[in-house]
């Protein structure tokens, strides 16, 4: 059964240095609070994908399908560390999108790997080796085959989730079931912990208890994504972003300020600071 805790507590349980670690959301419910939390505990040579996390130099190898800034560009601490070095030097394992949702699946079903059809005249197999060929033993077509995606943890965010630990996951979803179906461990950070779901259909309860380490209310916890009925998309962050990963100093300097030295709770301060910022241009 999930623990309702605080965010600080669950990570200090379920992530170690080493651990293999997803964070996921589709541009909708990025658990940034989580990923913060992370990076403040010191946790290093991990394996996922982050931007800030390979700024800061805590990242082995990236295992990714999209690695940009949603809407502006690229994910520039991303660049420097594959093309310099800085601060450290980064493997990286590129997949395309289908092939990581269907690595996902395997890896929830106990799969050692994924058989999708895939990859036909794409270039990505000839960089990376885990990306492999199989022929269906009943027809004999030439299928794709990738390594089951089995994180030690994966982090989300939600919407909502009962004392008891299940939890509700409303409007554009990426591959977060899957991701915590996979994992070892789970911790959800939630933008509000209610008693029940009976105002709300059951089959809408994405993820039951039993499948949750930790669960954690953080407000605000996905910004600047959005989170449908709670706030927007904070487009302004993501503009300032480029500008601020594009220099190293600047990057560092913003880091100590806003994630090595803040609070879960800052996230919550943002969004009423968003709110305010979007009622005053409307008025």
């Amino acid at each position: 059964m999930a623990l309702v805790s605080s965010l600080q507590e669950a990570v200090a349980k379920n992530i170690s240095t080493g651990d293999t670690a997803a964070f996921e959301g589709f541009t909708h419910l990025i658990p940034h609070a989580a990923a913060h939390e992370v990076m403040r505990q010191g946790m290093t040579d991990l394996n996922l994908v982050y931007d800030q996390f390979v700024g800061l130099g805590r990242v082995k190898k990236m295992i990714f399908s999209y690695a940009g800034n949603p809407g502006v560009g690229l994910l520039r601490r991303v660049r420097d560390a594959v093309e310099n070095s800085w601060p450290r030097p980064l493997k990286i394992e590129e997949h395309s999108h289908a092939a990581m949702a269907n690595a996902y699946e395997a890896g929830a079903a106990g799969l050692p790997m994924a058989v999708f059809r895939g990859y036909l005249g794409a270039g990505l197999k000839e960089v990376n080796p885990n990306i492999k060929s199989v022929t269906c033993p009943f027809t004999g077509e030439k299928l794709a085959a990738v390594p089951a995606n089995r994180p030690d943890v994966s982090f989300i965010h939600a919407q909502k989730a009962t004392r008891k630990g299940d939890v509700l996951i409303e409007g554009i979803i990426g591959v977060q079931k899957e991701a915590v179906l996979a994992a070892k461990r789970a911790v959800v950070t939630v933008e509000e912990v209610v008693d029940n779901f009976d105002d709300i259909h059951p089959n809408a309860t994405i993820l039951p208890h039993w499948t949750i380490s930790a669960v954690c209310q953080v407000e605000g916890g996905a910004h600047p994504s959005y989170a449908r009925g709670y706030y927007d998309r904070d487009n302004a962050s993501y503009l300032e972003w480029d500008k601020i990963a594009t220099d190293r100093d600047r990057f560092l300097t913003w880091m100590d300020e806003n994630v090595l030295n803040a609070t879960p709770e800052d996230f919550k301060a943002r969004i009423a600071n968003l709110r305010d910022h979007n009622w005053r241009e409307q008025t």
